[in-house]
Order: structure tokens, then sequence, then C-alpha cells
């Protein structure tokens, strides 16, 4: 790990631990260069990190602050023992999978951005519909690094991939930068999600990051806008 991202994680952990609150404001860059004896160009990136991954803001002439629950965009999910993916999340209902595509592919250089690999490196490239009670709920379009999560097949998709990232591999799983829109469904989203007629999507574009930082997964997840509720939770 650079030092960039060292410096970074350990915000990122007196973030999570409540060291800084939602609304307060970071060390000084020079504050920060002292105390782990690097220079203002490393603190800079790892700060600028933190802003990628919508932790922090900064605010020109102040300083850098760590963002309030109103304009919090990431959720915490390292004190929920699991990542509320579709499975966990939607517990005591009946959850079934259609796979409609499982790829190995190279990422975009948007997608290889986001998951901070190359576009010569190899991901899965996903497509599934998910039901929850023998309806429809959401179509997943999902890119995950081979190198970072290894073993999924087929039988994986199935299920939870979730569940194979923290059981089988035994990772943890930490947070996600979300970010949710409406759009409208393409004629193919209307025939999976079984939509007549005017009926918006809410899409779900997300990059999910593991306990050591590295980034795991780049999704968008197109939910029918009229089953679908969302809410967004603070770092404690």
């Amino acid at each position: 790990m650079n030092k960039y991202e060292q410096i970074a994680r350990d915000i990122y952990n007196d973030i999570a631990s409540g060291k800084y609150e939602p609304g307060s404001q970071l060390a000084l860059e020079k504050e920060m260069c002292a105390q782990y004896g690097v220079s203002r160009i490393t603190v800079k990136r790892a700060v600028d990190e933190l802003v990628k991954q919508g932790l922090v803001v900064k605010r020109r002439g102040s300083g850098t602050f760590v963002k309030g629950v109103q304009e919090e965009d990431v959720e915490n999910v390292g004190m929920c023992g699991q990542f509320g993916g579709f499975s966990n999340t939607h517990q005591g209902h009946q959850v079934s999978t259609d796979v409609k595509k499982f790829e190995i592919v190279h990422p975009s250089p948007e997608v290889a951005e986001k998951l901070k690999i190359s576009t010569e490196d190899f991901v899965y490239d996903i497509i599934r519909i998910r039901y929850l009670d023998g309806k429809p709920e959401n179509v997943e379009y999902t890119q995950m690094p081979i190198e970072v999560i290894p073993g999924i097949k087929q039988e994986v998709l199935m299920n939870s991939i979730y569940n194979h990232i923290e059981n089988t591999l035994k990772l943890q799983i930490q947070s996600a930068h979300r970010t949710v829109s409406a759009d409208m469904p393409t004629e193919e989203e209307k025939e999976f999600l079984q939509i007549e007629g005017v009926l918006p999507v809410l899409q779900v574009a997300q990059v999910a990051f593991l306990s050591d930082g590295r980034p795991f997964e780049y999704s968008k997840s197109r939910h029918r806008a009229d089953t679908s509720v969302f809410r967004a939770v603070s770092i404690h």
C-alpha cells in the first residue's frame, strides 16, 4: 500500500470510529505533513482519494470537512457484519436470480479508473435480474476485478456474491459510494422488469470497497420505481 493510501485509510478509520464527526474539519495539510513525515503532494493525494469516495468535501479557503448526514451518499457497512446485498437485505422473502450475462472482459477506461486497475486487467461482466417473491425487482450490471475477487462461478451468481466474498474469501466489505438517480428503462429492461406503459427506474450506481481500501465492485442496479425504497446511512 502506498503512503497516500495509508494516510487515507487512517483518516477513514478516524471517521468511522467517530474521531471526526460529520461536519467537522480535518487536520490542516501542513499538520498532516508533520504527523506523517510526507510532502504536501502526498497528503493532497490522500485527501483527494477520500473526496472520490464521498467521505469528505473541500471548501475553498476553509479546509476539508467530513460530509454531514444531509450530504451523505456513502453507506458504512462495516458495522453490519455483511454488506447489504440484495439477498441479505430481503431476508424473510423469496429471493431468486436469473443470470443474463456472465463473461470475463477487459474493463472500459471508466470502469478501470473506478476500480483502480488497468484496462489490460480482467473483470467479471455480469448482468442479473433479481426477483423478490417471484416478481422482478431490479436488473444488476456488475463488474468486479478477478484478481481481487476470485472464484465467482454460476452457482455464486445464483445466490449471493457478497456471501462468497465474506464467507468463502474471508474478505471484509467496508463501504460503498452510491449515487441514486432516476431514468427511463430501455426496451430490454422493460421486458426484464415486466414494465408496461410509462414507469421510470431508480438507478443506483455504486463503487464498493474492502476494509483494506481496495475497490472491488462497480455496479449499476436499475430498480422498478414503484417497488423500491432507498435510504442513506451516515458513518458513525
